[in-house]
């Protein structure tokens, strides 16, 4: 069975078991449901269907999906603007696939030409599969000198995932896993064929409990922008603001900056980020990514390969 079929099925089942008669407008008698959310003759109402096709869809048997079709059924899902791109992606013909040469991302010119006019904030630019290509000082003294790192591992969902280090700089842990994770199911849904990311989900869930649970819930989110609580091992407690750009028509890299709201404790930690300079990262323990030398972190050259 096409494996993108059955990514839609499960995408439909886990989207559908979360809804409940109210939220749909559809009376609940009271009495004991088998299943968990709607069912699928109550969805397939909601979504002007036949029983038959939405229940073929769910097994992955059914074949090319109208756009109609799947416009109702996210419509009857309610789902968001991420899940419904996803449902999108999901449901397009199965196209034959391309050889090619794996090639090692590299961050794209313009991008590393803003980074290096970037100093006083962390930045660092991220490509395909979370994967980190690039970044400057201050996201080293902020989130760890990721040069200690081999190319493969400076990775977001390898190091929320496989280092100790990062649940004791997230605050919000759970929701750094939800959010990891939902983005990877994002991009999956995005580029099906990509063997790399299915060698790394494939390894995250063999080695990680929480990230094959995450997983199995089949949620999706691209987050832009948003707010993030850290403790950090030299200045403490610090909640900064992120936020992400893309080049004009280009998918897989953007530019992520953290900032703090003026006048704030925020801002006086990464200023002390800043003037420490090559001490900034001496937490003491020698496995620690925050030991080095800041000063002398490349602010552009890393890559993923």
């Amino acid at each position: 069975m096409d494996q993108r079929r059955t990514e839609l099925g499960e995408f439909l089942r886990t989207r559908r078991a979360r809804l409940k008669p109210q939220d749909v407008g559809l009376p609940d008698h009271g009495r004991r449901r088998r299943v968990p959310g709607l069912r699928r003759e109550e969805l397939s109402q909601l979504a002007g269907v036949s029983v038959a096709y939405y229940t073929r869809l769910e097994q992955g048997e059914a074949g090319n999906v109208s756009a109609e079709v799947l416009e109702s059924i996210a419509r009857a899902l309610r789902l968001t603007d991420s899940e419904h791109a996803h449902l999108m992606h999901l449901a397009k013909p199965r196209q034959p696939r391309r050889t090619s040469v794996a090639r090692p991302q590299r961050a794209r010119p313009g991008l590393l030409r803003l980074l290096d006019a970037i100093t006083d904030i962390p930045a660092y630019v991220t490509g395909r599969r979370a994967e980190i290509l690039a970044w400057n000082p201050m996201a080293a003294a902020l989130f760890g000198d990721w040069s200690r790192l081999p190319p493969a591992e400076r990775n977001w969902a390898r190091m929320i995932f496989l280092r100790p280090e990062y649940r004791e700089l997230f605050v919000d842990w759970e929701q750094k896993q939800i959010d990891a994770v939902s983005a990877l199911r994002m991009e999956a849904g995005t580029h099906p064929d990509d063997r790399g990311l299915s060698a790394l989900v494939g390894e995250l869930s063999v080695k990680n409990e929480d990230f094959r649970r995450l997983w199995a819930t089949h949620d999706v989110k691209e987050k832009q922008s948003g707010v993030q609580r850290l403790r950090h091992p030299l200045v403490g407690d610090l909640t900064l603001h992120y936020d992400s750009y893309r080049p004009a028509g280009d998918t897989e890299q953007c530019l992520v900056t953290y900032y703090a709201e003026s006048s704030g404790p925020a801002e006086e930690a990464l200023r002390l980020l800043a003037s420490w300079g090559v001490d900034a990262t001496r937490a003491g323990d020698t496995g620690s990514l925050w030991v080095g030398h800041v000063g002398q972190a490349p602010p552009s050259t890393p890559s993923a390969g």
